[in-house]
């Protein structure tokens, strides 16, 4: 009956996926069917790992974290865990060859919001972007390439881009929640109590180069990954536009979405893309 509880548990990752991100949710149903319960199963570890520190305020947050990390080289080394998301993660881990280094990369960035507020260097925005979301982009990249490891290698670079740009797009898009309740400045030589067009400005231009490089990866994906992957890159393109009519102090005042109308918009627009071969 395990097979029984393997399903269960990857459905468990489906359902965390759909109820925290109705965008990335859309672009996994874009994906072949194939590879579709994997991608949920690594979102829904990184964003158990992320709730962990973002959110569970009045826990303590350090142990809930450690414990995440051991619960999961637990369910490792067993082949099974109760906790269903590290259950259907640790099956995707071994079935697609993610090597330890990029999960060991990413809990050490969640574990640093835990400490440190502001990245005052170019270096350690660097370090924590490449943990928090490149390594992200390449455990879904092993995912895409089915074992193929040639592949791999030439799409790790375009792969780590677009993370880098989803996760920059995402602390523009969160400059108040960052500041405001979490005290952190992902920013660099940036200072938010007086954030303004030029900063934005530049902000947006390190994106937009790193969506530029990262398009010319999203063309060489496999057919399985090509519609899903480019669904999601054309979302946050989106959402980069309208952060960049939108004007600086009202970024660090407020949220900034895309309806649900216009990603359907959008979705109807790639599929044109798609289809057409233009990507």
């Amino acid at each position: 009956m395990k097979n029984l509880f393997d399903t269960v548990s990857f459905k468990c990752s489906k359902l965390v996926t759909k109820n925290y991100s109705t965008s990335f949710s859309l672009a996994v149903y874009m994906l072949s069917p194939s590879i579709r319960n994997d991608i949920y199963s690594i979102y829904g570890f990184v964003r158990f790992a992320d709730e962990i520190v973002d959110s569970f305020h009045g826990f303590d947050k350090e142990d809930l974290i450690n414990d995440f990390e051991k619960e999961y080289y637990k369910a490792f080394k067993a082949g099974i865990s109760l906790n269903p998301i590290l259950n259907s993660f640790q099956q995707t881990v071994k079935e697609n060859n993610i090597s330890d280094d990029l999960i060991q990369a990413f809990l050490k960035s969640m574990k640093l919001d835990l400490v440190k507020g502001n990245y005052d260097t170019v270096e350690d925005y660097n370090e924590y972007i490449y943990g928090s979301a490149d390594v992200v982009g390449l455990m879904c990249l092993k995912v895409f390439v089915k074992g193929n490891n040639a592949k791999y290698e030439a799409l790790k670079g375009e792969a780590m881009r677009l993370g880098s740009a989803f996760q920059k797009v995402n602390f523009l898009r969160d400059l108040k929640d960052d500041n405001l309740i979490l005290n952190r400045n992902y920013f660099p030589g940036v200072d938010l109590k007086s954030f303004d067009e030029k900063s934005k400005q530049a902000i947006i231009a390190e994106i937009e180069e790193d969506f530029r490089i990262a398009h010319q990866g999203i063309k060489k994906l496999p057919i399985e990954a090509k519609f899903g992957v480019y669904t999601a890159y054309v979302y946050y393109k989106k959402l980069l536009h309208k952060l960049e009519k939108t004007p600086s102090h009202q970024i660090g005042n407020t949220r900034i979405r895309v309806s649900n109308y216009s990603k359907m918009g959008l979705l109807a627009k790639s599929f044109v893309s798609y289809k057409l071969k233009l990507v």
